[in-house]
C-alpha cells in the first residue's frame, strides 16, 4: 500500500511513523508513507495557504488552489488509485469497520485540514471520502491522520507478527476485548482467574468470549445491540448483569 499525506505541518509526522508496527511495516515494504507540504504548491512568495472567510467570521480558511494543485500532483506520482480522504469533523465516524475497508485499497491520499477548515469546494469536488475520528475538535487533521494510518497499517498482511491477534482485538467482532493477565499469577493478593491456568483451551475460549460480552454490556451497550449473541449467551449475560 502507498499512503500520501498532504499537510501544512509535515514535521509532525516524523516521530509516530518511525516507531513500532508502522516502522516495521515500512521497513518490510508492506507500506510506503509519503508526506507532502501543501505550501510547496502555493503560488506566492509567502507560500500562503489560507485566507479570510467570505461572509466574515472568526479564523482563517484553507484556500482551494494549493490543496487541489498538491493533490493532483501527488496523484501523478503513482499509477495506483484509491480514496482521497479529507480529515474533517463533519466526516463519517472512523471505526474498525472503516479501517478494514480502507486497508483493502492499494493507495490512500489523506488531506489534513487546519484553521477553521478548508474551502467547501475541496469537500464537494476533490475529496472522495471524509472521515472524523470522534465528536471533538482538534487543531488540525494531522493527529486524526496518524490515528487512521496506524489503524489501517496494522491490518495489512505481514504488519503484525501474529495475524491472529488482529482478529481478537476490541471491535474486531463487534465486542470489546476480554481482560488480559500475565505473570505473576498472584500479585498483591489479586489472583489470575483459575480458568486461565487450567490449560483447558476450549473452556478458556468460552470464558474469554463471555468476559468480552459482559465488558461490552457494561461499558459499551451500544455495541452490544449489534453483536451476534446466541440465546445461551444472552441468558448468561442477563444473569450476570443482575449480579453486578
Amino acid at each position: 500500500m502507498r499512503i500520501d499525506i498532504l499537510t501544512i505541518f509535515p514535521s509532525m509526522f516524523a516521530g509516530p511513523f518511525d516507531e513500532s508496527i508502522v516502522k516495521r511495516a515500512r521497513e518490510r515494504g508492506i507500506v510506503s508513507i509519503h508526506i507532502h507540504d501543501i505550501r510547496d504548491w502555493a503560488t506566492d512568495r509567502h507560500r500562503t495557504v489560507d485566507d479570510y472567510p467570505y461572509g466574515g467570521g472568526p479564523g482563517m480558511v484553507m484556500k482551494p488552489e494549493p490543496i487541489f494543485a498538491a493533490t493532483e500532483a501527488v496523484l501523478g506520482m503513482d499509477e495506483r488509485r484509491g480514496p482521497i480522504i479529507l480529515m474533517t469533523p463533519i466526516g463519517r465516524l472512523f471505526t474498525q469497520e472503516v479501517a478494514v475497508e480502507l486497508s483493502r485499497h492499494q493507495r490512500l491520499i489523506i488531506i489534513c485540514g487546519h484553521y477553521e477548515g478548508v474551502d467547501a469546494r475541496v469537500h464537494h469536488h476533490l475529496a472522495t471520502d471524509e472521515i472524523s475520528i470522534g465528536d471533538y475538535v482538534l487543531s488540525g487533521g494531522e493527529l486524526p491522520a496518524m490515528v487512521l494510518v496506524d489503524a489501517v497499517v496494522r491490518l495489512l498482511p505481514g504488519a503484525v507478527g501474529d495475524p491472529e491477534s488482529v482478529h481478537r482485538e476490541s471491535f474486531s467482532d463487534g465486542l470489546l476485548e476480554y481482560p488480559h493477565y500475565t505473570r505473576p499469577a498472584d500479585f498483591r493478593g489479586w489472583r489470575v482467574p483459575e480458568i486461565l491456568l487450567s490449560g483447558h483451551h476450549q473452556e478458556i475460549a468460552k470464558w474469554r468470549r463471555r468476559q468480552s460480552i459482559l465488558l461490552t454490556a457494561r461499558r459499551r451497550p451500544d455495541l452490544l445491540a449489534r453483536a451476534d449473541l446466541t440465546p445461551e449467551e444472552r441468558k448468561w449475560l442477563a444473569e450476570n448483569l443482575e449480579q453486578a
